[in-house]
């Protein structure tokens, strides 16, 4: 493996909650369009790994992270990503984006939730149509709500809604997407659209999934890691 082909290294990672462990002595590598799977059973801490990388952790009350994350960008070379300056931050989380398992809609429209991050960039509203209709499309969603955009994404199915959060992330097109169950809520024939699509994404993205499917797993990645209690591990 060269320095080059790695995108993000982590090395002895350590996550509290109140003082109490949950991840320790992580150390783990994430190659450049690869799809990465992390395994393992239920509070081992994957989600809270997710949340390390884009430093959405800093947001859970009474969380502790020590360590060392770092990410090659494309524009910056390496970043230290937990000494990063608050400031810092909204560019690191359009590099590294993040759908959760369970779907975070904004109380807005359809439209509306993907189109939020691209007026925070100061996009024309051409632009801002053309990548919202581009990134529902890539989700498979834009047949199923292209006459209602203007509809409160709260009305959606719970696979829909999951969908609207993956195109809002991959509307700012970022180095690294971070997946959560990212087919939980869906059906098996929308589950096998999503999974080829993840396929062709890491083409183009770093691709890190969080799943407890391990057909899906086998199925998809190139690399693998598991999650056992609070330490990590490859396999």
């Amino acid at each position: 493996m060269t320095k080059d082909s790695i995108k993000i290294a982590i090395r002895d990672l350590d996550v509290y909650y109140h003082e109490r462990p949950v991840l320790k002595k992580v150390n783990m590598v994430f190659r450049e369009r690869e799809l990465t799977a992390i395994v393992g059973p239920s509070g081992c801490g994957k989600s809270t790994l997710l949340m390390v990388l884009n430093r959405l952790l800093d947001t859970v009350p009474h969380a502790r992270v020590e360590g060392s994350v770092e990410l090659r960008s494309n524009d910056q070379g390496w970043l230290n990503v937990l000494r990063l300056k608050e400031t810092d931050l909204p560019s690191l989380r359009r590099r590294v984006g993040l759908v959760f398992q369970h779907p975070n809609v904004l109380l807005t429209s359809i439209f509306r939730n993907v189109a939020f991050p691209l007026r925070l960039l100061g996009l024309s509203h051409e632009e801002i149509h053309s990548k919202v209709r581009r990134a529902l499309v890539e989700v498979f969603l834009w047949d199923e709500v292209k006459d209602r955009l203007g509809s409160p994404a709260s009305e959606l199915s719970g696979g829909q809604q999951q969908r609207l959060c993956m195109a809002r992330t991959l509307v700012l097109q970022p180095e690294i997407l971070l997946l959560d169950e990212p087919t939980s809520f869906l059906d098996e024939a929308l589950a096998q659209k999503i999974e080829a699509l993840l396929l062709r994404l890491k083409d183009e993205y770093t691709v890190i999934v969080v799943s407890h499917y391990n057909d899906q797993v086998m199925r998809l990645s190139d690399n693998l890691y598991r999650l056992v209690g609070n330490r990590g591990g490859s396999v």
